[in-house]
């Protein structure tokens, strides 16, 4: 029996040393210590020995399992090790490659421009306000000296939602909704998305206008040319041309338009200004006597003026974009320029 065990063992640590991989180890290790291994069968013959050999037997068939087991563990233990360097060598991360760049967040721009317009009327005095986007049309209309069979209507393109009631097609509703619940003085903006029905390079559905109004005694028209001057003036640059001209609006009464000098050509002439030079910007105007009865104002107390301008317009010429549409398409091609 001594004898078998040494050619067991012998043959184990042989096959051992010899294994190529640690798949290949564990097997030799579970074909010489297993149940049917040649170690089992060795155990099983210790019932054939006397007494006095069964003893000895046993502690020899121990110290060759022993030593199978310790050799085993050994080489297993550097195979993992051998695995492990070859797993990280393949999982290498050269840290002196550049990094895959991340783009951060930022504002849109119509965003960044409404915010910028706040800013610069907030400097002014100027409260902001918020109203309803969908509007009854007599906050939209009737308040404003619009009433049903007013011509303007038609300049509005407006989106009916049900006879009286409509997406609001100006961010003016704001300034009736303020003074019904506000006595001047009065100083306000009102910012937001307003609604019509058009379509096409400097026009879209949606858009964003900014209302601004003040209201007080001894208001005049120097007063409304004085504030839209600087506030044009902060928006295109200390240099920019601008003029007055004189328009209608239902609302108010004397009206204008406002023009800035071309940010293209810088006045020379061009496909944008149409050779004139000049780019239209905003509609403003002293606030209609018909406008204060509809709040209550003594239109003989108080007076104001009252502008608006789309933002998407403001934000084209700061920018020299020459397609409205371009805002909305999402395409980070563009979205990433600001």
């Amino acid at each position: 029996m001594i004898g078998k065990l040494k050619t067991i063992e012998q043959e184990a640590l042989k096959l051992l040393g010899e294994a190529q991989s640690l798949e290949a180890l564990l097997d030799i290790g579970k074909t010489y210590l297993g149940r049917k291994g040649p170690l089992s069968s060795v155990i099983k013959e210790l019932n054939t020995l006397l007494p006095e050999e069964r003893a000895k037997a046993g502690a020899e068939i121990n110290a060759v399992k022993t030593g199978i087991e310790q050799t085993l563990r050994t080489l297993e233990s550097q195979y993992r090790d051998i695995e492990k360097l070859r797993r990280l060598e393949k999982e290498r991360l050269d840290v002196t490659l550049p990094g895959h760049a991340r783009f951060a967040g930022t504002l849109h721009p119509v965003t960044a421009v409404m915010e910028e317009i706040e800013d610069i009327f907030s400097s002014m005095g100027f409260d902001i306000a918020e109203g309803p986007e969908v509007e009854t049309d007599y906050y939209n209309f009737e308040a404003l000296n619009i009433p049903e069979d007013h011509p303007a209507r038609d300049m509005q393109d407006t989106f009916y939602l049900e006879e009286q009631l409509l997406l609001r097609t100006h961010t003016s509703p704001v300034q009736v909704r303020v003074m019904e619940t506000r006595k001047p003085p009065l100083r306000v903006i009102a910012p937001g998305a307003v609604y019509r029905r058009d379509s096409d390079i400097t026009h879209t559905p949606m858009f964003h206008q900014v209302e601004g109004f003040m209201v007080d005694k001894g208001v005049t028209f120097a007063d409304l040319k004085g504030v839209l001057t600087q506030f044009l003036l902060r928006v295109f640059g200390e240099k920019t041309g601008v003029r007055f001209r004189p328009s209608f609006f239902p609302f108010t009464e004397p009206s204008a338009e406002v023009d800035i000098r071309c940010v293209i050509c810088a006045g020379k002439g061009c496909r944008v200004c149409k050779g004139s030079g000049w780019l239209e910007i905003l509609g403003c105007g002293m606030i209609h006597p018909n406008v204060f009865r509809s709040v209550k104002y003594d239109p003989e107390e108080v007076n104001g003026f009252a502008f608006g301008l789309g933002i998407e317009r403001v934000a084209m010429l700061k920018h020299g974009i020459d397609d409205i549409r371009l805002f909305y398409e999402n395409d980070l091609r563009f979205l990433r320029q600001f």
